[in-house]
């Protein structure tokens, strides 16, 4: 097979023998260092691909190669003309730099693993003017009443009947895993690979829920209870590209060239950070000029500045909004924005077994209720006396037995931290907080993860006032309250609100399977509904509309 010219040929032998082949050390021994190798040219990549694949064919004997040397090249990257390797010293990396053929040597990077955001939590419990955020994780309009709310606020079961649910579309998430066989994804789940390096390539499961969460939002399952995703038909892809330790570029860019191999519609990204690596932009820009869309997270540190890969000019940047339309405070803005779709207290699908809900009981009857990341968990039900200690401060306790029984206190006027320390003080081992606004709050009372000795529930303002009228005419209350075990859970951020645009894109697709990244993109800002104020680009082109992107991608030739 003719790949070029003898000067073409000549600048990849000396490549491959400095990627495969003896190498002087020109520095001291050290542990190998993963390198990704970007080659200049499709030409120069096939001669060196070939070679690395021919092992000891003939071709592979031409180049006066030893066998052993194999075990340099860890991955040949086809659709990116790239190949990660194992450099054994410093020197080796300065000879590829140095080879003609190659275009770009950089080392692996270790990016931050994505997390779900509780900044805008924490701060509306420390922020006592604060503002207050009044919805419903739910939306009632469809069949079983347990329709997330971010499913409608994008309008898309409007556009179900002109794309068929997305059937047809096929969305690679690159995430932390995915768990295939809860109930909500399964149906929907193609297929999955690791490129971690923490297994073969076969394990793909998540350990930490944020691929799961994600994958739930895309394409979960339309079921009687009428949880669903954006597009319940569309299939889902999985490469798990983030351990518990962090995302490395060689795993995403290993990603990327796996959906272009698979053909895949879409590549959602809720990951990113403050930079991107010269072989990760290469790989995104690739993937455009090959047909498939990508849709990547804004961040959340709330700053005036897009995160990469969603920065990068061709990848559609999606910001947040919470069930108000309303700019999420951890959402990162400016000119790179596209767009923004609902990114605050979105339910969607977590490993089976590890979502936690809430069950309050006042007299046997329930109530609406919320629950605490970081509080002791109450995995058998609790039933004691209740007892109100108005804010909670240290005064509200004078004079009132509450050892061994749960307390009641409103929300207000000093942190959660405090109402916890003087509970625990006191001796009782449960706080139920009534909001002082309409609706609930939920999310995560430590940012290190330690846990609350004290079991501590949301109310609704209007039961806890309710409540607090009893008490203080004497009667006797008793509340229940229940940690449950769920599949599903609420968070917030930015990669939430990424996959609302992931998944109406694997709408649109689905309606017109000759979209471009490019139309994709435009379709995707010219149909969105406005938001505002704008003045700073907070919410790009407006909250995405799926009925208007969908109806414009008809139309589109």
């Amino acid at each position: 097979m003719d790949f070029g010219g003898v000067a073409v040929k000549n600048s990849l032998k000396l490549f491959l023998f400095s990627v495969l082949g003896s190498v002087a050390l020109s520095s001291m021994a050290q542990a190998d260092q993963k390198v990704i190798v970007v080659m200049k040219d499709a030409k120069s990549f096939q001669i060196a691909h070939q070679a690395y694949l021919s092992q000891n064919t003939i071709m592979w004997k031409s180049m006066q190669l030893e066998e052993s040397s194999l075990n340099h090249i860890e991955d040949s990257l086809e659709n990116l003309n790239t190949f990660i390797v194992n450099a054994k010293n410093d020197g080796e990396i300065e000879n590829l730099k140095n080879n003609p053929a190659v275009q770009l040597v950089e080392k692996d990077v270790l990016h931050p693993l994505p997390k779900f955001i509780e900044k805008q939590f924490k701060n509306s419990l420390k922020n006592l003017n604060g503002t207050n955020r009044n919805f419903s994780m739910f939306d009632t309009t469809l069949p079983g009443a347990k329709t997330p709310w971010g499913i409608m606020a994008v309008r898309a079961p409007q556009a179900w009947g002109k794309s068929n649910q997305g059937s047809g579309a096929r969305v690679l998430i690159l995430d932390t895993g995915i768990d295939k066989e809860h109930v909500s994804l399964k149906a929907n789940f193609e297929q999955g690979r690791d490129f971690t390096g923490r297994s073969k390539g076969e394990d793909y499961s998540d350990l930490i829920g944020h691929g799961s969460h994600v994958a739930g939002t895309i394409a979960g399952v339309l079921d009687n209870s009428g949880f669903t995703g954006v597009a319940p038909q569309a299939k889902l892809l999985m490469g798990r590209v983030c351990s518990p330790l962090g995302c490395s570029t060689s795993a995403i860019i290993k990603g990327v060239n796996w959906g272009i191999s698979e053909k895949v519609d879409v590549i959602s990204m809720s990951l990113g950070g403050g930079f991107m690596t010269a072989s990760e932009q290469d790989a995104v820009k690739k993937a455009d000029t090959m047909g498939v869309s990508i849709v990547a997270a804004s961040g959340n540190d709330g700053t005036e500045k897009v995160s990469y890969p969603a920065a990068l000019a061709t990848a559609v940047a999606v910001g947040a909004v919470d069930s108000n339309l309303k700019k999420a405070e951890f959402s990162q803005f400016g000119p790179e924005l596209s767009i923004v779709a609902p990114g605050v207290d979105v339910i969607s699908t977590v490993p089976r077994g590890t979502g936690r809900g809430a069950e309050v009981m006042i007299d046997n009857v329930k109530v609406n209720s919320s629950s605490f990341s970081g509080a002791r968990e109450v995995m058998n039900a609790e039933t004691n006396v209740l007892v109100s200690v108005g804010f909670g401060k240290p005064e509200d306790y004078v004079g009132k037995d509450v050892k061994g029984k749960f307390v009641l206190a409103s929300r207000g006027e000093i942190y959660f931290a405090d109402k916890i320390k003087n509970a625990l003080a006191a001796g009782a081992v449960g706080l139920i907080v009534y909001n002082n606004a309409p609706g609930l709050i939920s999310g995560a009372l430590s940012a290190d993860g330690k846990v609350s000795p004290v079991a501590i529930f949301m109310i609704e303002q209007e039961v806890g006032k309710g409540l607090l009228e009893k008490l203080n005419a004497g009667q006797v209350v008793n509340a229940t309250v229940h940690t449950l075990i769920t599949d599903y859970m609420a968070f917030q951020g930015t990669s939430m609100a990424t996959p609302h645009v992931s998944g109406v894109v694997a709408l649109m697709k689905a309606a017109n399977r000759n979209l471009t990244p490019d139309q994709v993109k435009i379709i995707l800002q010219k149909t969105a509904t406005v938001l505002g104020p704008n003045d700073k680009n907070q919410y790009g082109a407006g909250i995405v509309n799926a009925e208007a992107a969908v109806d414009a991608s008809l139309l589109q030739k």
